[in-house]
């Protein structure tokens, strides 16, 4: 069994017929509710739940406050790698795209860490593109012990791997992983996804359980929001969300809700997803999954991540860049996409506190 089974379950439920039957009554009701479950969040999410943000919002702040305090938890990402051997259409690491490839030595690597240390952060990410050969476990491996010696928690976002290669990490020192499903329809998945690995819609899903198996503190999953509908692709993160939360208890479990971003190869979304929509997104997932942590990264402008504080965020990155060896090295290659907000760290900070919440730079150590 795995979340497969329960996205089968759904995957030809006729979304448009439940939209057209919610009322105003259903949706009041269901914000009031103390436990949603998965067609209350389908409900938020509907037409008809735009129209009562305000509700929500009133709502979302109190569980967020309830469950995490006032407080952002912050990181930034740190790219070793931009090889790829997928031929995905909306990423600039696109195995056709032509563009300036590089991994970092270990020494560059150390270099990284150093200047994003100085910053005060003591959360990263670590990302490469899709290459077992460029970027091997191995490879991975060595990269985390050299942040070990600066971070005290470190996240990957890597190509899906073994239960046993997470083990292997793990014992490394990563502590959390983040994995997009990127779209969770099936016939999307495969239109978008033309060649690689990566094409292997199943394997890339069950990823998150075969990492919370091997004992992984954290998993944060997400649909790159834009390439199918948003409503479907909302419903579809939240309800794996819940259902990894139900299967590891003791685990964090987190959502992002990422907007396709300008990037190498132009690719246009399919479905645009404004503001107000992402808005409820992040509202319907704070009342459907109280406990769910929630980031909002620097694909999103400034001032709209600066008004999100207080209904529902409760991480978000800093300082950040998409490119290899972004923040140390002089000879920099193509980013991933482009970011919306290119403040530093210090800024970000800044503006925390003025909104009346405490910037948290390290959230978790181990033993």
């Amino acid at each position: 069994m795995s979340f497969y089974d329960t996205y089968a379950k759904y995957k030809d439920f006729d979304f448009e017929r439940f939209f057209e039957s919610v009322t105003d009554h259903k949706v009041l009701g269901t914000i009031q509710k103390e436990r949603l479950d998965e067609f209350d969040f389908l409900t938020l999410l509907s037409g008809k739940g735009q129209k009562y943000l305000e509700p929500m919002a009133q709502r979302a702040k109190h569980l967020t406050t309830q469950h995490f305090g006032k407080v952002i938890f912050l990181y930034t990402p740190i790219y070793l790698a931009n090889y790829c051997v997928n031929q995905c259409v909306y990423c600039g690491f696109n195995v056709t795209n032509d563009i300036t490839r590089k991994k970092l030595t270990l020494e560059e690597v150390e270099k990284e860490a150093e200047i994003i240390a100085k910053t005060g952060l003591r959360h990263i990410l670590v990302l490469t593109g899709e290459s077992r050969k460029e970027s091997p476990v191995s490879y991975i491996k060595d990269c985390v012990k050299v942040l070990h010696e600066y971070f005290r928690s470190i996240s990957i976002e890597v190509y899906p791997l073994e239960t046993e290669e997470y083990a292997e990490l793990i014992e490394a020192g990563v502590d959390g992983l983040t994995i997009y499903q990127e779209v969770y329809d099936e016939e999307t998945y495969k239109r978008l996804h033309l060649k690689g690995p990566k094409r292997d819609h199943r394997y890339r899903l069950d990823a998150p359980e075969r990492a919370l198996a091997a004992s992984m503190r954290s998993v944060n999953i997400g649909a790159l929001l834009g390439l199918d509908d948003w409503r479907r692709e909302a419903f579809f993160t939240g309800i794996h969300a819940n259902y990894l939360q139900d299967k590891f208890m003791d685990a964090e479990v987190s959502m992002s809700l990422p907007r396709m971003r300008p990037h190498t190869g132009g690719f246009e979304p399919v479905s645009q997803v404004d503001d107000k929509n992402l808005v409820q997104i992040m509202l319907a997932m704070r009342l459907f999954m109280p406990r769910a942590g929630i980031t909002i990264s620097t694909r999103e402008r400034a001032q709209f991540r600066d008004n999100l504080i207080g209904l529902g965020v409760t991480k978000m990155s800093a300082g950040s860049s998409t490119e290899v060896g972004g923040h140390a090295l002089n000879e920099k290659s193509e980013g991933q996409f482009d970011i919306s907000d290119p403040r530093g760290v210090e800024e970000i900070k800044n503006m925390i506190y003025k909104k009346g919440y405490q910037p948290v730079f390290k959230d978790w150590q181990a033993i």
